[in-house]
Order: structure tokens, then C-alpha cells, then sequence
């Protein structure tokens, strides 16, 4: 999928500051309206933009106005838009890319997840976009929601291959489940006093939790934002960025 060469990036949602750090590296980006998504996607098409990043803000309400794909479809979100064909064609692809992103990040890190335990712990929202991690060959999942019927749903939802185990995240049992895993994924939320053993590995995504004194090992998630806008800007512009230099542009979107 190529865009139009010089086509401009849309930034839906995002200040005009960001849009000058983008073209300071070589990329058209412009600042669009975002009161009236279906509008503001439709002129965006017609005047064949290349496509949009979406603002964190605004990832649900142009996920209800758009046709995602399975990733962006499951976490109920859409960060990245590719307008394909022009007006004439009406190809729109909307996407999530943090699973991948974050599939990325893992993998940078070196962290051996094949042949692994997880347990992952948040809200249903936050699991449904951390539970991709699974698919780097985790054997044995925990998963921990507010609700147990949510994560009942998730355990029915991966793949056959992976034993997977739903229980409420006050659920007493939640310690001795955490026994049995190698890697902690905190989606969101606070992790339980206690929980943390110094096997474990910490992967969190909160940007809040702690190893405290535990001696549990932390996974380093810092490429994690630039890893995600490069996977942004490749469904988005066709164009391949290293994630490396795009640390200037991360800062600009924060």
C-alpha cells in the first residue's frame, strides 16, 4: 500500500505544533478538524491525503464512525487511517497499532516469551489491548479482570493452543495463580501487595507500577511509543520509518 508521493499526513485531534514537527522531518502533516469525524474523514479521502493519526482522544469515537480492522475491531479503537485510491475508489483502512507495537517492544527487549506463563491483570478495556501479546507464544495465560465474566470472554477468545485461566482480580486465588507465571502484564489498575516474586518479570503498561522491593525484574517498554508511531505511520503514509528517529516527533504528540 503506497501513498501518493507528497500526499500530506491528516492529524486528527493533535496540535499545530505537532503538525510543524512533522515537516520539520520531511513530512507533510496537517491539523484537521475532529468535531465531525464522518465529515472530516470524507474531505480527507476526497483530497487524497495519504491518511490519519488519530489522538488517544478521540481512538473510540473514529472507531464507531469507521470499519476497523480485526485488531483495532477487538480493542474497540483506531489510531491510524489509510486512505487508498482516492476519492474514486473509496478505500479506507482504520487500524489499531499498539498490539503490534507492543509485540514489538517484547521482542526488542529480549525477553524469551515462547514457551512462557503470563498473567495479565486491568480492566476489560485495557486487557483487550494487551491480550495480543499472547500470540509471541505464550503457553499458559492467566487472565484477571474487575469482572469475571470479562475475563471469562478473553480466555474463550485465544487460541486453542493456550491453556488459559479467568478469575476475578480480587479473586483470593489471584496470588497463587501469579505463582505460576513468568511474566506480570499490568494493563491498567495497581498490582496487589504481594503478588510480585523475584522470578517475575514486571511488563507495565501504566507507566505507574513498581517492583518495589520485590527483586522482580522490570521489561523495558521505553521504545514502546516509538515503535508504535513508526507502526502508525507505515499503515498511514506506505513509508517506512525507523523508530529511532521518530524519538523528536514522540515528544511533539505527548
Amino acid at each position: 500500500m503506497s501513498a501518493i508521493p507528497d500526499a500530506p499526513l491528516a492529524l486528527i485531534g493533535y496540535s499545530s505544533q505537532a503538525a510543524r514537527a512533522f515537516r520539520e522531518v520531511g513530512l507533510v502533516a496537517l491539523t484537521v478538524p475532529h468535531d465531525d469525524l464522518t465529515a472530516v474523514l470524507e474531505a480527507c479521502r476526497t483530497l487524497r491525503f495519504a491518511g490519519a493519526l488519530v489522538h488517544p482522544t478521540l481512538e473510540i469515537a473514529a472507531a464507531e464512525v469507521l470499519d476497523p480492522d480485526p485488531d483495532a475491531r477487538r480493542a474497540g479503537r483506531v489510531d491510524a487511517v489509510a486512505f487508498t485510491g482516492g476519492a474514486a475508489s473509496g478505500g479506507v483502512h482504520a487500524t489499531y497499532t499498539l498490539a503490534d507495537a507492543l509485540m514489538d517492544a517484547v521482542e526488542e527487549s529480549g525477553y524469551a516469551a515462547r514457551g512462557a506463563s503470563a498473567l495479565f491483570l486491568g480492566g476489560a478495556a485495557d486487557l483487550a489491548r494487551a491480550l495480543p501479546l499472547v500470540r509471541l507464544g505464550f503457553e499458559h495465560v492467566g487472565i484477571a479482570t474487575d469482572h469475571l465474566p470479562d475475563a471469562e470472554r478473553f480466555a474463550r477468545e485465544l487460541p486453542a493452543s493456550v491453556r488459559a485461566f479467568a478469575l476475578g482480580r480480587r479473586d483470593p486465588a489471584l496470588i497463587s495463580l501469579a505463582e505460576r507465571a513468568d511474566l506480570i502484564v499490568l494493563a491498567s489498575g495497581s498490582l496487589p501487595a504481594g503478588l510480585l516474586q523475584p522470578y517475575h518479570t514486571l511488563a507495565d503498561l501504566t507507566g505507574q507500577g513498581t517492583t518495589g522491593t520485590s527483586g522482580a525484574a522490570r521489561l523495558d517498554l521505553a521504545a514502546l511509543p516509538a515503535l508504535r508511531l513508526a507502526r502508525q505511520l507505515l499503515h498511514a503514509t506506505g513509508q517506512r520509518y525507523r523508530p529511532e528517529a521518530l524519538a523528536g516527533l514522540v515528544g511533539a504528540l505527548v
